[in-house]
């Protein structure tokens, strides 16, 4: 019950999350526009578009990574896996949820460690002197979320039950 209660609690903190990418995204996509609109019609050239969005790029790549593990949406090939087993295809999962778990926690701490670089140092970007950390929170927060997803994804693991999923779709 309680592995339950974890993984409804990381599933709302990766719907949060993808929030989160979604306004970023649209702050720059107005941003954008703006700088288009000053630069081609205005014709003076805002220099602080370019590096502010690519700045946001950052944290943006990393929110939607919990959400994208729970609805099971990164990819696979299912050519030879879908023909295994299901006790196969539970042990390639699970081995698979570890792999990403590690991975995740890694780059968890590289991340982790970079804000408080960042922080410490005062490390700044380059023209809008935006306090470097200010972009490594999130990314290491997004990062921790999928870790500790996938970790709740492994202890709640129910193995495949039919032998040959794709038969159901074909049928």
């Amino acid at each position: 019950m309680m592995r339950l209660a974890l993984a409804k609690a990381l599933e709302r903190i990766a719907f949060f999350l993808i929030g989160c990418g979604g306004v970023i995204v649209l702050i720059q996509a107005f941003w954008i526009t703006y700088g288009v609109f000053v630069r081609y019609v205005i014709n003076d050239p805002d220099g602080m578009v370019t590096e502010a969005t690519a700045l946001l790029l950052v944290p943006v790549a990393f929110c939607g990574l919990a959400y994208a593990l729970i609805s099971d949406a990164y990819p696979k090939v299912t050519l030879l896996i879908d023909n295994l087993s299901p006790r196969v295809r539970g042990i390639i999962d699970r081995v698979n949820l570890v792999i990403m778990t590690t991975v995740g926690l890694f780059f968890s701490v590289a991340a982790s460690e970079a804000a408080i670089r960042a922080y410490s140092s005062g490390a700044a970007s380059e023209i809008l002197l935006w306090p470097r950390f200010y972009f490594w929170i999130p990314v290491a927060i997004s990062l921790y979320a999928f870790s500790l997803t996938a970790i709740a994804k492994i202890l709640i693991y129910q193995a495949p039950t039919e032998a040959f999923p794709l038969e159901k779709e074909i049928l």
